[in-house]
């Protein structure tokens, strides 16, 4: 268990009540990491992250929500997360429970800058750490192409971005069965700086954005974050 800011002693407490619960329910004898981060001020959400480790795979869900009810609703997530993995059932979208971060308005400051060693993976192998971590988009380079990719949730399933290519992945039958329909782009993805990513995305209200650094010819992944002010993952 780990807090950042003004997090109550009663909520560090339903944290660890809530999540044993869910995880005794599921019949899970795994770790279990909580992150707690409530600001000053009570109005703004608390952000609850839970990671659970099961069978060398990494399950995470996040949610924001007001003091004394974040944990809770994150605890009924990750209830309903791990019963879909039970079902092998992929998460539906759009998702109730987490509206996108996405408005118009003015630039906000890239605060947060993350160097990553992608993994090189298929779209569908995306598609399935998309699901286990909880993301809305997912950074990874294209094992069928080489480039750098995203995937994201859409309307209708999941949609891939590359940096170049616009055809179609490769599937085998297994992935047919178990992955959500993946629609490709029918464009590459914008060449943009950062300072340049960040105005369209404010300007256009997006709630993330994929482009190529042109100084670097990588991709990167530009995200609002939950205070409004933006961040952005990068290949190490």
């Amino acid at each position: 268990m780990t807090t950042r800011g003004e997090v109550a002693a009663t909520d560090v407490t339903r944290a660890v009540r809530a999540v044993a619960r869910v995880l005794r329910r599921h019949h899970l004898d795994a770790p279990a990491r909580v992150r707690l981060s409530a600001p000053a001020d009570p109005e703004v959400p608390t952000v609850v992250q839970v990671d659970v480790r099961h069978l060398d795979v990494v399950i995470r869900v996040q949610v924001t929500g007001p003091r004394g009810f974040a944990v809770t609703f994150a605890a009924e997530r990750l209830d309903r997360r791990l019963a879909r993995m039970a079902a092998r059932e992929a998460r539906t979208w759009p998702d109730p429970a987490r509206p996108p971060l996405a408005s118009a308005g003015a630039p906000r400051p890239i605060v947060r800058r993350k160097r990553c060693a992608l993994s090189t993976c298929t779209p569908a192998e995306a598609v399935a750490v998309l699901d286990a971590m909880d993301y809305d988009a997912h950074l990874f380079t294209d094992a069928e192409t080489g480039e750098d990719a995203v995937v994201h949730w859409a309307a209708a399933g999941v949609r891939l971005i590359r940096q170049r290519a616009t055809s179609a992945p490769i599937w085998s039958p297994e992935t047919v069965r178990s992955t959500p329909p993946i629609v490709v782009d029918a464009a590459p993805a914008a060449c943009l700086d950062p300072v340049e990513a960040a105005n369209m995305l404010c300007r256009k209200g997006l709630p993330f954005l994929f482009c190529t650094d042109p100084s670097s010819g990588r991709g990167g992944l530009l995200y609002r974050r939950h205070d409004g002010d933006l961040a952005l993952v990068a290949p190490a």
